[in-house]
């Protein structure tokens, strides 16, 4: 669970700004956007090995 504190005299937006980065750090953010929709297990092996492929050949 991420936390962030805020001080005294913190405005609330650089609070948010500071959350919103330690959740894309943590990957939050993308695995929030892949549960949105259901994906089905085909779609999802399509889309893992499409990953794959695209990792091995890039320099």
């Amino acid at each position: 669970m991420l936390k962030v504190d805020v001080g005294n005299h913190e405005p609330l937006e650089r609070a948010l700004k500071r959350l919103k980065k330690k959740m894309e750090r943590e990957g939050i953010l993308k695995i929030l956007k892949a549960r949105k929709n259901y994906e089905k297990p085909s779609e999802k092996r399509r889309r893992k090995s499409r990953m794959s492929k695209s990792r091995k050949f890039s320099f």
